[in-house]
């Protein structure tokens, strides 16, 4: 099975891609799950000892449903992390990340009009993210593919994700 873990900060476009992934994708070759689809509660796991269990939980739960499919897997999984401190299920064989980078104002745009009841109620809880999503350019020649989507229409993004991905089963 291969893995292919959408990344980048909040609000650049992540739970968007899974859906609309979902639409276009071969639902008998492709499972597309979202990490808040896996569960978990994030804050069972914060602050503790086993902070990154919580992403092999998530992504061990996402392999299960998948059933042998190649897995598209939406999270803020930081790459960078994502080698040394977690362990996968033995089905993977391979992962592949996708990282999806749209412009520090896009960010600031989206978070900013997001209902309060997601969190992102100041600037000084915005500012994280567009820090995270700078890394993510300064590091984008690490990544296999990195779209800057600020620009782009979700059928646009989909499907320069879809046709990355589906080179790996032709």
């Amino acid at each position: 099975m291969r893995l292919f873990m959408i990344s980048g900060c909040c609000g650049s476009g992540k739970s968007t891609m899974k859906d609309a992934l979902y639409e276009i994708m071969d639902p008998e070759v492709y499972a597309c799950i979202d990490i808040d689809e896996a569960g978990y509660n994030w804050w069972d796991y914060a602050g503790t000892d086993h902070e990154s269990k919580y992403h092999d939980d998530c992504i061990a739960e996402a392999v299960k449903r998948a059933s042998g499919r190649d897995l598209i897997f939406v999270s803020c999984t930081n790459p960078h992390d994502f080698i040394g401190k977690h362990v996968l299920p033995e089905e993977v064989d391979s992962t592949e990340f996708i990282i999806l980078n749209p412009s520090d104002e896009a960010i600031w745009e989206r978070l900013r009009a997001r209902p309060a009841e997601r969190g992102f109620t100041s600037d000084e809880k915005i500012l994280p993210h567009i820090g995270y999503n700078q890394w993510f350019r300064r590091n984008r020649g690490k990544f296999p593919l990195v779209i800057d989507n600020t620009n782009q229409t979700v059928s646009e993004t989909a499907n320069l994700i879809k046709d990355y991905i589906t080179q790996f089963t032709k």
